[in-house]
């Protein structure tokens, strides 16, 4: 089958932006172009003020995404030179994802392996349908994860689930994910996109300067205490109480009314 001509699809529905991995006939598989069209397209979403939140899923239901392709291993990384220079555009996408100011939920099924966990642990949440298989099979290619990348696993399933994940390189079902903490929520397949759509569609409606200073400030908190950006969070923070929607918020409560955030 042939290549799809643009591997990532980007769709505005506001307050919802969607990234949309397209290559099925890879199972969604991560080329070079896709990993640096996340970057562009997170970019894109991040510069339209009606969008709130960000959801990434797959094209269809049979893959979320199934790890970087390898089938340009041999030309884009034979060696440990050549894997230093395409690792920059993994790194560029999952820093992309975690940098954004906006929420972004990952919408889960199919496969989730590999580059694909990566980039799943990356997003802020992640839903995945029930018989969704995840696994990591870096030991059974002889390539080492990247120290980010473990980084993320450990924080979130623990160092003990990374080691079995990691060495056993072993495919294992959504219902452990959810069990050591990789997915914050699972429901049948059928009722994922409804799922996913009904909690972005709640949190949208939250206040666009708090999510992004709630989001900076775990990102902060997770690093070593030296290394912290502590002026970038007192001005988020500050920025928050001089902020429209600060006056918007109190009011609201005290009229007893839901209320209607502007990001400003």
């Amino acid at each position: 089958m042939a290549e799809t001509e643009n591997p990532l699809l980007v769709e505005h529905e506001p307050p919802l932006g969607w990234m949309i991995i397209n290559r099925p006939h890879k199972r969604n598989s991560l080329n070079y172009e896709a990993w640096r069209r996340i970057v562009a397209a997170m970019d894109e979403l991040n510069a339209d003020p009606d969008v709130r939140v960000i959801i990434m899923r797959g094209v269809t239901p049979e893959a979320f995404i199934s790890g970087a392709d390898i089938s340009e291993f041999p030309s884009h990384r034979a060696n440990a030179d050549q894997a230093r220079q395409y690792r920059s555009a993994p790194g560029n996408a999952t820093n992309a994802l975690m940098d954004s100011p906006k929420p972004v939920i990952a919408m889960i099924s199919g496969v989730c392996i590999g580059g694909g966990l990566q980039v799943a642990l990356c997003c802020d949440i992640r839903i995945a349908a029930r018989g969704t298989k995840f696994g990591i099979p870096a030991a059974r290619l002889g390539l080492a994860y990247p120290l980010e990348g473990i980084l993320s696993l450990s924080q979130i399933a623990g160092p003990a689930n990374a080691r079995d994940i990691l060495m056993s390189a072993r495919i294992f079902d959504a219902e452990e994910a959810f069990h050591m903490g990789l997915i914050h929520q699972l429901v049948e397949p059928a009722e994922l996109e409804s799922t996913v759509r009904q909690y972005a569609t709640r949190m949208a409606a939250n206040a666009p300067l708090t999510m992004a200073a709630a989001k900076a400030t775990i990102r902060e908190a997770l690093k070593d205490a030296a290394d912290r950006d502590m002026q970038k969070i007192a001005m988020m923070v500050a920025q928050c109480f001089d902020s429209e929607d600060y006056k918007e918020g109190v009011q609201a409560f005290l009229e007893k009314r839901q209320p209607r955030f502007k990001g400003c």
